[in-house]
């Protein structure tokens, strides 16, 4: 199995990786159930809108995936929406660790704000870890630049028309957007812009309901979800 949370461990301990979470379930003694973020995330979205049908997308250093069903479950596979196609040019942008072209990832997440920076007039700061690299083109955002609002218009852009290809694969009700990438005004411009796509290019869609997360599912929502996950007795 290959997976990039794992690209750091040396090939002579990878064995060690496959029974990890089983070995810190009995070390800390406690129920212990593994789910993938995004799907927390979609399952706080359900519980907080007290509905279903509901996909959450994280967008943060990567984009991150969820979806609970029409039914109220989480699905038994990975809705890792990072690495699924969202652009078929075969010039679009390459996924750094996949190699995969046009993938969500590239689109929807601080990736996405670092490839258009340069064509919006932004010089990143050097020497600086990614998260300072993002905040700096946000306060940017926050002044009232024309370059970095227009980064935020056209995530917004970009998340309309994937939604709609989205919803070819999933029963939409609810669209939850969060993440580090939705911080400030840009979570209004990128939630406004792919309401606008909707209404104007799929109005057959325009009733999926596209929203940020309350105040209370900020603070704890995920952490609530994550936690009536586990079998407990």
């Amino acid at each position: 199995m290959i997976a990039s949370l794992f690209r750091g461990i040396p090939e002579d301990r990878f064995d060690e990786v496959r029974d990890m979470f089983n070995r810190i379930g009995k070390e800390m003694g406690v129920p212990l159930d593994i789910v993938n973020d995004g799907e927390v995330t979609a399952l706080a979205g359900s519980m907080s809108l007290e509905d279903n049908g509901v996909l959450g997308i994280a967008l943060g250093s990567s984009e991150a995936g969820g979806y609970v069903t029409l039914d109220g479950n989480i699905t038994s596979w990975l809705n890792e929406l990072a690495f699924a196609p969202v652009d078929y040019n075969p010039e679009g942008p390459e996924d750094e660790w996949s190699r995969d072209i046009g993938v969500g990832a590239r689109y929807f997440s601080q990736q996405c704000v670092f490839r258009l920076a340069p064509v919006a007039g932004i010089e990143l700061p050097e020497g600086v870890t990614d998260a300072e690299k993002l905040k700096s083109v946000q306060e940017k955002l926050e002044a009232g630049h024309e370059g970095a609002l227009k980064i935020w218009q056209s995530m917004g852009v970009y998340l309309g028309y994937a939604l709609a290809h989205y919803a070819r694969f999933y029963e939409l009700k609810h669209v939850l957007i969060l993440g580090r990438c939705t911080s400030g005004s840009g979570g209004d411009l990128i939630l406004n812009g792919a309401k606008d796509v909707l209404a104007k290019e799929f109005p057959e869609l325009a009733h999926i309901n596209i929203q940020l997360p309350d105040e209370k599912s900020r603070r704890v929502g995920q952490s609530i979800a994550a936690a009536s996950l586990p079998a407990l007795g």
